[in-house]
């Protein structure tokens, strides 16, 4: 049986499970930078993931179907979550950057069906694997194996985690202290940085600590300005959500904990998805004799 967010966010194991992850996202960023950066803000993996479940779902026989401009417009502004003009320049950056073509045949038609280049399929797929062998971690699991030696799940589970993270207002507007960095440009790729370095086997009631940060390689890694990750960290001490142990020269950081916990609680909400997404997948494919 899958995973409620509530067991998740209460399962002493989960932490370690999130830690895993944003290890395996920054190994990610660092084999196809300009890429991973399509997951780098909320904004845009909310953009990411439902543009690919609208492709999975495409019918060649119904021209309203697929990942077309006004579909994945359609879907995102309901939800008020980027504007018409956003949403449009997201699909010609992909595919200036050749992340998404035009599907065959498609290229003078209208509407134009988009589907996502092999480096894209690739990203998608590691990135689902990945999910599954952090929840792995936490019951000893199969899942990211299962899904190895049957990849054709992927297409059910993808587009259901999709839409049910794009439904839930709880996972669509995150917690106002996690909304600080996830809403930022690149934020999402310092938390993942952060969360991939942080000492869980600290005393400290208060604080986890995340070592030397130095801004300036930081922010070269992530292709963001030094002023942007300067600002951005500015602003979480501001609101208590991570300091310096160094104060003023500011390299040894902490998060406190409280951040923590509202982080861990709104990834549980995807991460039950992605459960109850694979479960049904599994449970169907045995059904019918897998």
């Amino acid at each position: 049986m899958a995973f409620t967010a509530e067991e998740l966010a209460q399962n002493p194991s989960f932490v370690v499970s999130i830690r895993f992850l944003a290890g395996q996202m920054r190994g990610m960023f660092d084999a196809g930078p300009r890429l991973a950066r399509l997951l780098a803000s909320h904004q845009r993996w909310l953009l990411t993931q439902t543009a690919y479940a609208l492709h999975l779902e495409y019918d060649p026989r119904d021209a309203t179907s697929g990942f077309t401009a006004v579909r994945l417009t359609g879907k995102i502004t309901a939800h008020k979550i980027a504007s018409r003009n956003t949403v449009l320049a997201f699909i010609e950056e992909l595919f200036t950057y050749r992340f998404i073509t035009h599907t065959p045949g498609d290229e003078r038609r209208r509407p134009r069906h988009f589907e996502p280049a092999e480096v894209s399929h690739q990203a998608m797929f590691g990135w689902l694997h990945s999910n599954l062998g952090a929840l792995d971690l936490i019951d000893g699991g199969s899942r990211a194996a299962f899904l190895q030696e049957n990849p054709l799940l992927f297409r059910q589970i993808q587009p259901r985690v999709a839409y049910n993270c794009l439904e839930d207002i709880n996972w669509r507007e995150p917690p106002e202290q996690v909304a600080l960095f996830l809403w930022t440009e690149a934020g999402g790729m310092v938390i993942d940085h952060f969360m991939s370095r942080l000492d869980l086997e600290g005393t400290d009631p208060a604080r986890l600590s995340i070592g030397k940060v130095e801004t300036r390689p930081l922010a070269g890694d992530f292709m963001m300005s030094r002023t942007h990750l300067q600002r951005l960290l500015a602003k979480g001490a501001q609101r208590g959500c991570l300091g310096w142990y160094d104060e003023p020269k500011k390299s040894q950081l902490w998060l406190s904990r409280d951040f923590l916990k509202e982080y861990v609680g709104w990834q549980a909400i995807k991460f039950a998805y992605v459960d109850e997404a694979f479960e049904s997948a599994r449970e169907g494919f045995e059904s019918a004799g897998g």
